[in-house]
C-alpha cells in the first residue's frame, strides 16, 4: 500500500516547490546579471612612473583584467602621476586610471565633466625621506635645501607643493625645487644630489624599500603642516590626518610610527566608458583584492564596503550596478 499525503498537504508542497524554484531562479539571474555582453576593443590603463605602486598595481590588475575579459586587450600606458593619468583619461588616450582624489578634485581641464569613478582602492601616505643624519625634523627645515617634490603632472608634486606652501615656503624662491619622481629620487638622494624628497604612495613602497636597504634614511613627521594645509581651500579638504604603522619600512622606523597625511586613491574612468564593461571591471577590482594585496600591500585595503566612496567623483553607472548585485 502507498502512502500518499492529505491533499491539502500535497498543495503545499507544490506551492512550497514553486517558490523555491522561483527564488533559485531569481538568485540565478541575479548571480548571472553581470555576464552582459561588453565591446570587445582595445582597453588602456594609465598607470604611473616606474617602480611606484601604480604600475605595480597595473601590471597585476592587467593579468586578471585579461583573465575575466576574454577578447580584451589590455594595455598600460605609464605617466608621470595622477594629474597626467586624468589628463589622459579625458582627452581619450586611455579608458581607466588611477588618480589620487585630490587630484581629481582639482583637474578642471577638458572633459573634466566626463570623468567618473570606479572605486575607492587604497590611500596614499606622504613620505618625505632625508639621510639619516639629516637636521631635518619638519618641512619648515626645508628652505634652502634641493628638495624632490615629484615631477610635473604627478599627484607628489601638486601635494608637496602645498605642504611647502602650508609651511609658508614658495617652492620655486625658497629652495631648489627638484622634478624628481620615486624613480630618479633614492638614487639623487644617495649620491648627494639632493638634500630630501618627497613621495605619496601606498605603504610600502618598494623604491623606498630598496633605498633603505642600501644607504641610511628617515621619514620626516608632517603632522605640524596639517592644519595650516587644510586651510589652503575645499582640495586640501581630501587630507587627513594619518599614522605609518611602524612596520611600514622596519629598517626605517625602527618601531616607531611616523605621523602624515593620506589622501585616497581612487580608480576612474568617464561616462563615456560603456557599462557593461565597467561592471566587470569593478568586479575584477573588487575580486582581486587578495591576490593583488600579497604583492601590493596597500592593495589589501580595497574594501566593498567603502569602494563606493569616491568622493569627489560619482560612480560610473557600470560600477554603480556591480555595488547593487552584490548589495546584502
Amino acid at each position: 500500500m502507498r502512502f500518499r499525503l492529505p491533499v491539502r498537504r500535497r498543495r503545499a508542497v507544490r506551492v512550497g516547490t514553486a517558490l523555491g524554484l522561483g527564488v533559485v531562479l531569481v538568485l540565478w539571474v541575479v548571480l548571472h546579471s553581470t555576464a552582459q555582453p561588453y565591446p570587445r576593443g582595445p582597453v588602456t590603463v594609465a598607470t604611473g612612473v616606474p617602480d611606484g605602486v601604480y604600475q605595480k598595481y597595473g601590471q597585476l590588475l592587467q593579468g586578471d583584467l585579461r583573465r575575466d575579459l576574454p577578447g580584451v586587450a589590455v594595455r598600460l600606458k605609464p605617466s608621470q602621476g595622477s594629474v597626467q593619468n586624468l589628463e589622459y583619461l579625458a582627452s581619450g588616450q586611455a579608458d581607466f586610471t588611477f588618480s589620487q582624489a585630490d587630484a581629481a578634485a582639482d583637474y578642471h581641464g577638458p572633459g573634466a565633466t566626463h570623468l567618473r569613478a570606479v572605486a575607492r582602492l587604497y590611500d596614499d601616505y606622504m613620505q618625505l625621506v632625508v639621510p639619516a643624519g639629516s637636521k631635518v625634523k619638519s618641512v619648515y627645515d626645508l628652505r634652502g635645501l634641493r628638495v624632490g617634490i615629484g615631477q610635473p603632472g604627478s599627484g607628489v608634486s601638486l601635494i608637496a607643493r602645498r605642504l611647502l606652501k602650508a609651511a609658508g615656503l614658495d617652492a620655486d624662491r625658497d629652495l631648489t625645487a627638484v622634478p624628481a619622481g620615486v624613480d630618479t629620487a633614492p638614487s639623487l638622494l644617495r649620491s648627494g644630489r639632493l638634500d630630501a624628497f618627497f613621495w605619496s604612495g601606498g605603504l610600502p613602497t618598494l623604491a623606498i624599500q630598496r633605498l633603505a636597504g642600501q644607504y641610511p634614511v628617515k621619514l620626516v613627521p608632517l603632522d605640524d603642516v596639517i592644519k595650516p594645509l587644510h586651510r589652503l581651500g575645499a582640495a586640501a579638504d581630501f587630507y587627513r590626518a594619518a599614522v605609518m604603522p611602524p612596520d611600514a619600512y622596519p629598517n626605517v622606523q625602527h618601531g616607531q610610527s611616523v605621523e602624515t597625511i593620506a589622501v585616497a586613491n581612487l580608480l576612474v574612468t568617464t561616462d563615456r566608458t560603456d557599462p557593461a564593461l565597467v561592471q566587470r571591471v569593478t568586479q575584477t577590482v573588487i575580486d582581486s583584492r587578495d591576490s593583488i594585496g600579497a604583492v601590493v600591500h596597500s592593495a589589501q585595503q580595497v574594501d566593498l564596503r567603502t569602494a563606493i566612496f569616491t568622493d569627489p567623483l560619482p560612480l560610473h553607472e557600470g560600477a554603480r550596478r556591480y555595488y547593487l548585485s552584490v548589495k546584502p
